[in-house]
């Protein structure tokens, strides 16, 4: 016995494998294709459901598309309000992976045919193309999963499962207790999924025992309920450290599955029963044959996937019509964090997503953020050089200062995270985006020293008796202006402006190396011509000599970028 339940581990985790992978090679594939749809494509809520349902069932992941659909939440291209369809029409595109398993895993015999799939997949990996290489995942994650799942049958058919007295008894013990029974086999299934981190792997489990005879399909249905609550539970586990947007598609993930069970509860033995004949399988029928018992066994497979899809379809009905509502509700249980510091990590503080390719994206919207921030901290500098009252400045200075230890603190947070990347299993394409990242995050750290390596002069010079001349602000500013061109076009690069030319960012460099140049032998004449002291002048040269080296940092995340473009 305990040699059947090992071998029935190692086969869910077979079909747990081949589904990772299959959805991996997927992602890879059309992964830019997808988001440029969820970007596009959920301007309206009936476009957003669909949108969820078709690239969710393309991808066999609705944690790939929940992914997504928050990082464009997080990044401002789509509303909460938008983002909550998308997240309905992703919990019905997963339903998709049950009626795969009972069409092709249980209807047909798989265990001749997957081989086959295994030999083209291994030859498609071995092609040069990445996207042919990323189909041949696909394929070979395919294989893998009907591999588990076939064995999986197999092992449960070796077992006797219907013969075994031990499982009837406890099934018959426990499915006497009316709605007891049904929140029993709820919570078990919300548990299950929320260890194995897999719905996938519960659903098939759940097939299983209900083909096999043993389970009666009123506490499959229950465990099936289990697992859509389960699913949304590690995903707000996971979004507890993120941002207050990602908390929130996560909260109203499960405020949506939420509500369909309890409203299911109250109708649960009438629409399970109008499901079961919709799908032809009568829970009474009693089968005596071995005709009857092969097609009850493939029937109630049907009845486990055709409720699963009707209550996904049945709750997004009742609920697209109060997505405002739903959108208000969620605002009011998760507020706007009001700390006065928004430098922070978005993307990447609930952990890896569900495939290296989606990890490299999170980090991309991570890396932007970042540069926006670190703008945001080079435009306080002039403000610093400006102010004369000393608390004010003490007050604008440590800001300054507190930007800086952040900003250290997002390079090796995102670096971090890059090398966790690394890890996985990416393609050359995506290796060489990855060591573009880690140079684009070193630099852009980098202009955050300059910017706070200015703010330390500025205060060298405030405490000091002597101040700039008129001249000299005169000319700070017009270096600022020059750098703060140059940062604004670095921000647009990075975000993939379609008008933002790279080649620009050398024009900013040449231009500020030149006015270098010339005040730095103008200084040299004015000291000589004591036009102002000589320390004053090493403070003045030393703003310029950062504004300067600022610049060449700015030249450098645009190369970095560039590159990270040709690798796409």
């Amino acid at each position: 016995m305990i040699l059947a339940i090992l071998k029935m581990i190692g086969c869910l985790a077979l079909l747990m494998f081949g589904m990772k992978t299959m959805s991996e090679g997927l992602q890879k594939l059309t992964g830019g294709h997808l988001r440029t749809v969820l970007g596009t494509m959920t301007k309206h809520r009936v476009g957003g459901l669909l949108t969820g349902t078709f690239v969710t069932a393309a991808v066999q992941s609705s944690t790939a598309t929940t992914v997504m659909t928050v990082s464009f939440v997080n990044a401002g291209l789509l509303t909460l309000k938008q983002a909550i369809p998308v997240i309905m029409g992703a919990n019905i595109g997963t339903t998709a992976t049950a009626w795969i398993m009972s069409i092709f895993g249980f209807q047909f015999n798989m265990s001749s045919v997957v081989w086959p799939f295994f030999g083209l997949g291994i030859v498609l990996t071995y092609v040069r193309k990445n996207s042919v290489k990323s189909f041949g995942e696909f394929v070979f994650g395919f294989a893998f999963m009907f591999l588990g799942l076939t064995t999986l049958r197999e092992n449960a058919v070796a077992m006797d499962l219907s013969h075994n007295q031990t499982i009837i008894d406890f099934f018959a013990s426990t499915g006497g207790w009316g709605i007891f029974s049904t929140l029993l086999f709820l919570l078990l299934g919300g548990i299950l999924t929320m260890c194995v981190q897999s719905s996938a792997a519960i659903m098939a489990i759940t097939l299983i025992l209900c083909s096999s005879g043993v389970l009666p399909i009123y506490q499959g249905i229950a465990l099936v309920m289990g697992e859509n609550i389960g699913t949304t539970v590690t995903s707000n586990l996971a979004a507890l450290s993120a941002s207050t947007q990602a908390r929130r598609a996560a909260l109203a993930h499960m405020l949506f599955n939420v509500f369909g069970v309890v409203w299911i509860l109250i109708v649960f033995n009438p629409f399970v029963n109008m499901v079961c004949h919709v799908v032809g399988f009568d829970p009474t029928f009693v089968p005596q044959t071995q005709e009857e018992i092969a097609q009850a066994s493939v029937r109630v497979t049907y009845a486990l996937s055709g409720f699963h899809t009707a209550f996904n379809l049945c709750n997004v009905l009742l609920l697209i019509w109060f997505i405002k509502p739903m959108e208000k509700l969620i605002c009011k249980i998760i507020k706007d964090k009001d700390d006065g510091e928004d430098f922070k990590i978005q993307f990447i503080s609930a952990g890896l997503m569900s495939t290296a390719e989606l990890s490299l994206f999170e980090a991309r919207q991570e890396i932007s953020l970042f540069v926006e921030k670190t703008e945001k901290m080079f435009h306080m500098v002039p403000d610093l050089l400006k102010i004369k009252d000393e608390n004010e400045f003490n007050k604008l200075f440590e800001h300054i200062e507190k930007y800086e230890s952040i900003s250290d603190s997002f390079e090796v947070e995102i670096a971090n995270y890059l090398n966790q990347v690394s890890a996985g299993r990416l393609s050359p394409a995506s290796k060489m985006a990855l060591q573009s990242m880690m140079k684009e995050i070193s630099e852009i750290e980098s202009i955050g020293d300059a910017c706070f390596n200015m703010a330390r002069v500025i205060r060298r010079k405030f405490q000091g008796e002597e101040d700039f001349t008129e001249e000299q602000y005169s000319h700070i500013d017009q270096m600022i202006k020059l750098c703060n061109d140059a940062l604004a076009h670095m921000v647009a690069v990075v975000e993939d402006v379609p008008l933002a030319n790279a080649p620009d960012a050398l024009k900013f460099e040449y231009l500020i190396n030149d006015f270098r140049k010339t005040l730095k032998e103008k200084n040299v004449e004015d000291i000589n011509a004591q036009r102002y002291s000589y320390q004053i002048g090493v403070h003045y040269m030393d703003i310029i000599n950062d504004c300067e080296k600022l610049g060449d940092y700015v030249v450098n995340v645009v190369e970095a970028h560039v590159n990270h473009r040709l690798s796409k």
